[in-house]
């Protein structure tokens, strides 16, 4: 297990060592070209960067025909579309690969006709490599918990915030923005249910840090109030009860879940 463990953490590692185009995704977008950070100003027009940010978005679906993305990207009629299009697909590839000869093939994004498509395979991207983590995490929880538990850190470094948030007000990121919030959150309160009882405190900061996230995680405010109990603060424990009580309620009208409940009641009667 330990063999096939480090053999799979090498290979997420590699995946970064042995491209040249990195891309930040989760906090911040940012990319960076054999190291160095592409400044704001290489990308020229605003619409380069939306449509590779939509590219990016897309990577794991198939090749998208162009009046497609012109249609979730930009509200224009054909003929600006198109125009926009060409301008912001030339000043992607002349950012990715400044040196390459006019009319020689891209190495980063595929065409088929007139469908386009990253191709993830040549780019190291922040969320692929947390989703990587997590995967392998999920893979060792039974058999190799510690291992897990390493996987999982890996994973939530990554995370340094949402999904593109220059992007909070367009729909087409909505869906893996959640998709990767909810990968997080789970490997969040794995990981603080993994360590609960040698460090319960460090439980606590694991959910702190899963409620920034999402304040309404029930599951989050359930471990905090175990691990709080455990370390002997029952204060704590009622504390975080009420403040998921009290979150849920504004939130959604709803009340905890049983669970949480009986687990309220057992701390309150000791």
């Amino acid at each position: 297990m330990k063999a096939f463990f480090e053999e799979k953490m090498r290979a997420i590692a590699a995946k970064k060592e042995n491209t040249h185009v990195w891309v930040q995704t989760l906090g911040n977008f940012q990319v960076r070209r054999h190291g160095a950070v592409v400044a704001p100003k290489e990308w020229g027009r605003s619409k380069t960067v939306e449509l590779f940010e939509f590219l990016i978005t897309s990577r794991h679906r198939k090749a998208q025909h162009k009046e497609q993305i012109l249609d979730r990207l930009w509200e224009e009629d054909l003929d600006s579309g198109d125009s926009y299009f060409k301008v912001a697909l030339h000043g992607i590839n002349k950012v990715l690969e400044p040196a390459r000869k006019s009319h020689a093939d891209t190495q980063y994004i595929t065409r088929q006709g007139l469908a386009y498509q990253l191709n993830a395979d040549a780019i190291w991207i922040d969320a692929d490599a947390l989703e990587a983590y997590i995967a392998l995490g999920n893979q060792l929880l039974n058999d190799a918990p510690k291992m897990a538990q390493l996987a999982f850190r890996e994973a939530i470094e990554l995370h340094r915030g949402v999904y593109l948030p220059d992007r909070l007000y367009e729909d087409w990121p909505c869906d893996e923005r959640e998709r990767l919030q909810v990968l997080t959150l789970g490997a969040i309160v794995t990981l603080s249910e993994l360590i609960i009882t040698e460090n319960p405190m460090e439980s606590v900061r694991l959910t702190q840090q899963a409620l920034l996230i999402d304040p309404t995680w029930e599951d989050a405010y359930r471990i905090q109030m175990q691990a709080y109990f455990q370390k002997g603060n029952r204060p704590m424990a009622i504390k975080t009860y009420q403040q998921c009580e009290k979150m849920l309620k504004a939130e959604f009208g709803v009340a905890p879940l049983p669970e949480t409940k009986q687990l309220f009641q057992k701390i309150s009667s000791v």
